[in-house]
Parts: C-alpha cells; sequence; structure tokens
C-alpha cells in the first residue's frame, strides 16, 4: 500500500474520531444535568470537603471533671491538663450522676474522675489510679481525650519522681536526670500535625475524579438510552466504527477531566495547605492512566444505566465503599483477602494508593510501579469491555429503529 494511501486512512479515522470527540462535547454542553455534575460537584466538591476539615485537629475539647480527691495534688493535675491544647476543663462537680445531664446534651465530650484518696495512694508511695470516660460517639473526641490526659499524666509523673528524689538528697540537674534517665522524640511521617484532613482529603480528591466522572458518563449514558439514540452514532455510509466511537467519546471525558484534575489535585492541595510535597511531573503521569481507566470503566458499566436517575443511585451507593476499599480509613492488610481482591477492579483503587503516596509521602514514579502497572492492565482491560458493550449496544439500537 502506497503511503498516500496509508495517509488517507490515517486521515480518515482520525476524522471520524474527531467527528464523535466534538459531538460528543456539543451533547455534553447541551446536558445541564450533566454539566452540573462534571462541572458542578467536581468543582465545588473538592472546595466543600477541604472547608468542611479545614480545622483538621481538635483544640481545647470541653471535658468535666469529678475531684473526689479535692486535694493540692489533684488541683495540679487538673490544672496540667486544662494547659494542654487538646483540652479545656469547662465544668467540675461532686460526683458522676451530675455529669450524665451536660454529657448527653453535648456540652462536654469527656469526663475524668479523681478518686478520694488519689492524692494519699502517691504520698504513701503506691499506684494512683484515675478514669476517663470518652464520648465515642466520634473516634476524634476518644483521641483527644486520651492524649491530652496522658501528657498530663506523664508530666505529673515526672515531677512526682523529682519531689521524692528530692526527699532523698538528689536535687537540680541530677534529681531530673534520675527521673528521666533517657529522652524520646517522636518523628510523626507524613502527617506532622496528626490532622484528620491531611490524612482523609488527598483520597477523597481522587474519589471525587472518580465517582464525578462516572456519574457524568452514566448520566450520559442513560440518557441516550431513554431515547434509544445509539444507532446515530454510527450513520450509514459515514465510514465510522465501534472504535471510533468509543474513542472519541472517551477522549471527550477524558481531555474535559484532565483539566478538571489539574484544578482538584493541583490547586486545591496548595489553596488549603493539604500535603502537596510530590512532583507534579509524577502525578501527571499516574492520572493519565488513571483517568483512561476510570472513564473505560464508567463506559462499560453504563451497560447497567437505564436511565439517566440509575447513576445517581450508583453514585451514592458505591462512593463510601470505595473510600474503605481503598484503604483509606481501614488499612488493606487488615481486609479479608476476598475484599483486596475486589478492590482491585476499581482503578479508585489503584489511583488513591498512587496520589497518597507521591503527594503526601514524596514517592516517585518509579516507587508506585504496582499501581501505576495496575491502572494501565485496567485501562486496556476497560476499552476492550467497552469495545464490547458499546457493539451491543450500538446493534440493539440500530435493529430497533430499522
Amino acid at each position: 500500500m502506497s503511503d498516500s494511501k496509508q495517509s488517507k486512512i490515517k486521515f480518515r479515522h482520525l476524522r471520524n474520531i474527531v467527528s464523535v470527540l466534538v459531538e460528543e462535547y456539543k451533547r455534553m454542553l447541551k446536558d445541564s444535568g450533566v454539566m452540573l455534575i462534571i462541572l458542578g460537584a467536581a468543582f465545588l466538591y473538592p472546595l466543600l470537603y477541604s472547608y468542611v476539615y479545614l480545622n483538621e485537629t481538635i483544640r481545647d475539647m470541653p471535658i468535666a471533671v469529678v475531684d473526689q480527691s479535692n486535694t493540692v495534688r489533684s488541683r495540679n493535675f487538673i490544672k496540667s491538663i486544662d494547659a494542654t491544647p487538646d483540652l479545656q476543663v469547662t465544668h467540675t462537680y461532686n460526683n458522676l450522676e451530675e455529669v450524665k445531664d451536660p454529657f448527653y446534651k453535648g456540652q462536654i465530650h469527656g469526663v475524668l474522675l479523681i478518686p478520694a484518696d488519689f492524692s494519699e495512694r502517691i504520698n504513701k508511695k503506691q499506684q494512683a489510679t484515675v478514669s476517663t470516660y470518652s464520648d465515642m460517639s466520634s473516634f476524634l473526641y476518644y483521641r483527644t481525650m486520651a492524649l491530652g490526659v496522658n501528657f498530663a499524666m506523664l508530666d505529673q509523673n515526672d515531677q512526682i519522681k523529682i519531689e521524692r528524689l528530692n526527699s532523698m538528697g538528689k536535687v537540680g540537674r541530677e534529681a531530673e536526670i534520675a527521673a528521666a534517665p533517657f529522652t524520646y522524640k517522636d518523628v510523626i511521617l507524613y502527617n506532622e500535625g496528626m490532622g484528620y484532613g491531611s490524612f482523609l482529603i488527598p483520597a477523597l480528591l481522587v474519589l471525587v475524579i472518580h465517582q464525578t466522572l462516572f456519574f457524568g458518563i452514566g448520566m450520559s449514558t442513560g440518557t441516550a438510552r431513554e431515547e434509544d439514540s445509539f444507532y446515530q452514532l454510527i450513520p450509514p455510509n459515514s465510514g465510522r466504527s465501534i472504535f471510533h466511537v468509543v474513542v472519541g467519546k472517551a477522549l471527550c471525558f477524558f481531555s474535559w477531566y484532565l483539566v478538571v484534575s489539574v484544578y482538584v489535585l493541583g490547586f486545591i492541595p496548595k489553596l488549603f495547605n493539604q500535603p502537596h510535597i510530590g512532583n507534579p511531573l509524577d502525578i501527571a503521569i499516574l492520572i493519565i492512566p488513571f483517568l483512561l481507566a476510570a472513564t473505560f470503566f464508567a463506559m462499560t458499566l453504563s451497560v447497567f444505566i437505564r436511565n439517566r436517575e440509575t447513576g445517581f443511585v450508583v453514585f451514592l451507593f458505591t462512593s463510601l465503599i470505595l473510600l474503605f476499599l481503598s484503604g483509606t480509613s481501614w488499612p488493606r492488610s487488615s481486609m479479608g483477602q476476598f475484599w483486596v481482591n475486589f478492590s482491585y477492579l476499581f482503578p479508585s483503587t489503584f489511583g488513591i494508593n498512587g496520589y497518597v503516596k507521591i503527594n503526601s509521602m514524596g514517592a516517585n514514579i518509579t516507587q508506585i510501579c504496582d499501581e501505576y502497572i495496575g491502572l494501565w492492565i485496567q485501562a486496556g482491560v476497560y476499552f476492550i469491555t467497552t469495545m464490547v458493550v458499546y457493539k451491543w449496544q450500538i446493534g440493539s439500537s440500530v435493529k430497533r429503529n430499522r
């Protein structure tokens, strides 16, 4: 075959793909529902989530104290707790019965009980016990209560040791070293402030891209199914094929979400000072197969989208599940093997883990080869399944409209 004929064939293929791309863009821009999702939701959700979790840690959580000891030592312990950045002693009571009403009303989220023999046992060189009650309606309340009380207890322990050493004749620096013969320095990797937003938001940003892309394609496909217009994708004597249709439609959403990804994964983390230590080039290299895999994944599942509303139901049902399966809220090492294997069906699993490793942990593209290769495998597999699905959909529509 001559070079001129090959060039004409390539040009014809390119023209058919571009024509599908243009038609899909026109259809998408005219559909206010689809635009609401892929423009409104894709741009507003990251802002909303980031703003909600802007205060990443709980500070000055209100707690109550029941001081049955009522001694100088117990009052010093209470002052030590109140001085922590985590807790604020806002109420004091005589017994636990008085605590119930403000606790159930949410006025306080923790209770510290100091028993009557607190100071007496310490003075006798016996071990004293204090009790804490935490509001477990949110795990963060428990975490804050535990951290604040533990820090205050460690501080009081050191002071008590120094007092006892002073009574034995050891004073000054000698007593301090004897009370704490070694010190430690904790180094918190990747989330120094232990912020909830820094831990959660990077995963949510990738999930927003995945889910709004799925919803937009699902709504568009549901509309085409309601109107039974799939046969129009390959007009008679147009020279189009299933390949042209699939590639053209995929390029429409892929190109749109490249822009969305720059905004969601590039602009939002910097705007809200979220983790963004990764190389932008590595993130871009990861996002390309992620968007392709997510696009073909959504186009494949479109066979189950019977109307526009179905996509919304699937969107709500799967969002929380995909977040769990990614291993963000629960370690994948503690999941059953079935659920680990099941999670590999979804591009969000590889996309979230790859993005978090690059963006929050500073990994490069060679260090996330499992996620990167996994996304390319998904893109290839779901491209094939999309070809099969669209061939069936278009063929069925042609038969009904002859």
